[in-house]
């Protein structure tokens, strides 16, 4: 598209510019150091920086112009809400592009989900998924601008932190496949207190959907099992439970961890192995399925798939192994009740008979009921038979550390990230397994990449 014709969809001034004419051809970006040439630099502040300080950068890299909120010195298309605009534009850029576009949400798991899937579809066209977690009402549009006239599959990640919030983000990119993980615990506070909460925000992605479009629907969570009345598409039901028409039988772990399973769908079964730790996982392997099923794949199409897929995404259930025989795995992306349970599970099956160590910190969001959460991991711990518990910062990781204490697990509290590594690293023998996991807010990742290096 042109600068004019951009500034004509989003209702923008053009300021700056000496050719209208000149034609953008590369993808959005926010962060000045991504531009790509030929691309539109989008100028959004954010709580410790201001995007509008690096147009020029921005401009110098490559950008074709900056869409702004005010003027900037360079080219510029001036709107008065650039996060608005942006969105409007990727509505328009997808109106004309038209691929299958897949919305997906849940609250946990997503990322993974989106990965496996986009890992799928890839060997059977054109692809583009959302990059790490760019799945809000920033991420989203930034992702549609990056699809082409060539793109096939458009796998969107969706978030929700708020009710609203997908209703926002479809409003943008409307999905023709709605796929729905589960409901959890996580963002519960902002979301009204209790998981009928969380419920309510994740079915707009399903009341979204066209009459002829697919519902994707968890067949083993009664939340999202719950939504089949909020849609006008045909409901495809994945999972463990019978009833399912995508599903696993004969769930199994190999000797580091990893699932396989027996894959059914309505086309016949096929055996998976999946390269990612943690009988988790199947969920989320049957949630891609389900999403290839309802686009025509067949059941050996999808196992091939999943089999060959690899981890993309930095910070979740990452492994890695020091030439002194301990393994660090990174979950420190982000953190709630179910990913933390599933996390311990996944390195306790990975650890077999070696030493482990958690380090762990607050699940963030969690209502009247946080204090009691954290007791329930610190009690989870215990049962699982962790060796070690280093609980970071004040407040609900102590509610963890006691609970773990009183059962017999040798526990540390300690105040920060770097503490945690300082005393982690004190700890760690050779061969141990290092377990690190927290809300993204807590920073434990430093602590991982500490421990790793």
């Amino acid at each position: 598209m042109t600068l004019r014709e951009i500034a004509e969809v989003v209702g923008a001034r053009l300021h700056d510019v000496a050719r209208p004419g000149t034609v953008v051809s590369g993808p959005a970006a926010v962060d000045s150091r991504e531009v790509r040439r030929g691309g539109l630099f989008a100028a959004t502040a954010g709580a410790h920086v201001d995007g509008h300080d690096f147009a020029g950068a921005a401009v110098a890299g490559g950008a074709v112009a900056v869409l702004a909120a005010r003027p900037v010195g360079v080219p510029a298309l001036v709107v008065e809400d650039v996060q608005l605009a942006l969105g409007r534009l990727a509505g328009h850029v997808l109106r004309r592009l038209r691929p299958a576009v897949i919305g997906l949400t849940g609250s946990v798991g997503k990322t993974t989900t989106k990965d496996l899937l986009a890992q799928v579809l890839e060997r059977h066209g054109p692809t583009v998924a959302t990059d790490r977690s760019f799945n809000n009402e920033l991420g989203l549009p930034l992702t549609v601008l990056r699809a082409d006239a060539g793109t096939r599959y458009l796998v969107l990640e969706m978030g929700a932190s708020r009710k609203g919030d997908l209703t926002y983000l479809t409003g943008i990119a409307p999905p023709g496949l709605g796929l729905v993980l589960n409901v959890g615990a996580a963002h519960v506070e902002r979301m009204g207190g209790g998981l009928a909460d969380v419920a309510a925000a994740k079915g707009e992605l399903v009341e979204a959907l066209p009459a002829d479009g697919c519902a994707l629907l968890n067949a083993d969570d009664p939340y999202v099992l719950g939504m089949a009345g909020r849609t006008r598409a045909p409901i495809l039901l994945y999972g463990r439970a019978p009833q399912a028409e995508v599903r696993a039988e004969h769930v199994r772990l190999d000797g580091r961890a990893r699932a396989a399973f027996d894959l059914i769908t309505p086309t016949g079964r096929a055996p998976v192995q999946l390269d990612l730790i943690g009988a988790h996982q199947v969920a989320n392997a049957l949630a891609a399925a389900a999403v290839a099923t309802a686009l025509g794949l067949d059941a050996a199409e999808i196992a091939d798939g999943l089999t060959a897929a690899r981890r993309r995404s930095a910070g979740r259930l990452e492994i890695v192994e020091r030439p002194d025989g301990v393994t660090v795995v990174d979950d420190a992306y982000n953190a709630n009740p179910e990913s933390m349970r599933a996390g311990l599970r996944a390195v306790r099956a990975l650890a077999g008979d070696r030493r482990t160590v958690a380090v762990l910190g607050a699940m963030g969001q969690q209502a009247d009921a946080s204090r009691a959460r954290h007791a329930d991991v610190g009690a989870l711990v215990t049962l699982l038979g962790f060796d070690v518990l280093i609980a970071v910062g004040a407040g609900d990781p102590h509610a963890m550390a006691e609970a773990a204490a009183s059962r017999g697990v040798h526990v540390h509290t300690v105040a920060d990230p770097a503490e945690a590594a300082a005393l982690a690293t004190e700890l760690l023998r050779p061969g141990d397994v290092v377990f690190v996991k927290a809300s993204s807010e807590i920073g434990l990742g430093a602590c991982a990449r500490a421990l790793t290096h």
